[in-house]
Parts: structure tokens; sequence; C-alpha cells
């Protein structure tokens, strides 16, 4: 599978889609029976790190109601590397953010089980100490996504009225961001995302999503792609920076944040040196990497 390709991926009508409204939905990025391949092989990894976790859903946190999240899969399920690291998705996210090369920032799979509740709405890039504004996210349902399984929302050019604003959906009940001056009466956009199809969102979009009301997960795959170039910003912690050593001001350049695309033919990166430790509420049971 190669990751370099001279033509391009993306329509140009797409790409200023994106740019105008902060998302855009690509069609038939994955090819059906490789979205039913990595949809199988991510949903083992994301049992392998939730699995010991029997708490019905009442009894989770707010947050943990929403999805079950399991971040950097890539790391520790090399099995998930090719999904992860796929050229097509990583190409369609350099062609959208304009720039000749993009690195991970990280993965993470977001299963939102049935009877899951809203996600709360929010933006992306305030949770990263990222400089620069420019990221974007490329959101994998591997069965598609409808409005009843909980497809996400966006509200439209949010991503350029100049709002970086930090939303605590992680604990208790978060301000909401929808009744800000800045976005109110800002109507959001729903995606239903077919099947081999891939939505992409701007680290500055305020999105959101519904409520899961069907009996299967939402079974969702993100990777989320910034420029190459891109320094960091700020002091507050973040593994994607701090296993690098990487201080602020400097380039984001490590081997906790490879390049994503291009990369040399049929290769993927080798995990970072350093393990990843996340807070459970975040990681799930058993979330932190072996070594």
């Amino acid at each position: 599978m190669s990751s370099t390709s001279s033509a391009t991926l993306v329509a140009d009508d797409l790409i200023a889609d994106f740019r105008r409204d902060g998302f855009v939905l690509v069609p038939d990025l994955l090819e059906a029976d490789e979205a039913e391949e990595y949809g199988r092989l991510v949903t083992a990894a994301v049992k392998a790190r939730t699995g010991s976790d029997t708490r019905p859903l009442s009894e989770r946190s707010r947050y943990e109601q929403s999805f079950l999240q399991c971040m950097n899969l890539w790391e520790d399920h090399p099995e998930v590397r090719p999904i992860t690291f796929h050229p097509k998705l990583g190409q369609a996210a350099a062609e959208l953010l304009g720039v000749p090369a993009v690195r991970l920032w990280h993965d993470q799979s977001l299963y939102k089980q049935p009877g899951g509740r809203a996600t709360d709405a929010h933006q992306d890039h305030p949770y990263w100490p990222i400089k620069e504004t420019n990221s974007v996210t490329a959101w994998v349902p591997f069965e598609g996504s409808t409005l009843e399984s909980g497809a996400l929302g966006y509200l439209p050019g949010t991503h350029v009225i100049g709002m970086r604003k930090f939303i605590n959906i992680f604990f208790g009940e978060p301000e909401d961001i929808l009744s800000d001056p800045e976005v109110e009466g800002i109507e959001p956009v729903f995606l239903e995302v077919p099947k081999g199809s891939v939505a992409f969102h701007h680290g500055l979009t305020v999105h959101l999503a519904e409520a899961n009301a069907t009996d299967r997960d939402r079974a969702v795959h993100t990777i989320i792609y910034f420029p190459d170039g891109a320094t960091r910003g700020y002091p507050h912690p973040h593994f994607s920076v701090d296993r690098g050593g990487i201080e602020v001001g400097q380039v984001i350049d490590s081997d906790a944040t490879p390049i994503a695309w291009p990369r040399p033919d049929g290769t993927f990166p080798e995990p970072p040196r350093v393990p990843l430790v996340l807070p459970g509420f975040v990681a799930n049971p058993g979330a932190a990497p072996s070594g």
C-alpha cells in the first residue's frame, strides 16, 4: 500500500467546503472489505483495553457514558497501525489542510455503546498544546453512522471565528458552548457517514453527537493530524509532546508524533520509546501499553 501519490485525492469542491465550513465528508476513501477488516481489528483492540471494566453504563461517569475511549491503540496493537497510518486518510488530511506533510497527534477509538448519552459540544484543539491551529481529525465509522446511532453534528464556520475555548467535558456537567454569543444561533449540521466514507473536521470546529438509540455500538476510529513543522505553544501537559521532551516553542517532532503522511511505501513507525500512561477515565482499564 503506497503512502505517496502524485494524484490529488480530494476533489477541489470538497476542499473548498472544508475550508469554508470546517468539516466535510469524503466519500469512499476505504473499500468495503477494508472497513470491515479494520472494524474487526479495532473492535478487538477496544475489547482488549476495556474488557475488564464490567460496570453497567448507569454506573459510569457522565463522560464515560458518552463513549468508550481508547487512545493510541497503534502503540500497543500493531494490527491497528494500517488504519491509523492509512495513506489515503493521511493524504486527504494533508490536502484539506493544504500542507505537504502531516504528523499523527494521536489516534483514538470512540465506541458509543447502545444507550450511550450524547457527546457534549466542544472544540478539539483547545485540549492540545499546539500553537498553530491548523489541525484535522479523520472520523471513521466502520459500519457507517446515522442520526439514530450518534452521528456527529458540526457548527459550520466556527473554525474561523477566532474561538479557542476549553470546555471541560471530562468531569461533571460542562459549560454549554452553544450558548456562547459567538456561536449562539448557529444550527449544527449532522452528517450521516456511509460505510467506507470518512468525515473530517477542523480542530476548531464546534461539534457534538446525539445519543446512540440503536442496539449496536457506534464503532468509530479517529486519527488526529497536524502539519509537520508545528510547534508547542503552551506548557500544559500532554503525552504527545511530553514523552518526546518537546518544550514550549520547539517544533513537535518525536517518536510520539510520527509522520503520518507521506511515509515510505509499506512502512509503519515503531511505538515511542516512552510508554503511554493515561488516567483511567480516558484510557479505560488496561490502556497503558506494556512497553
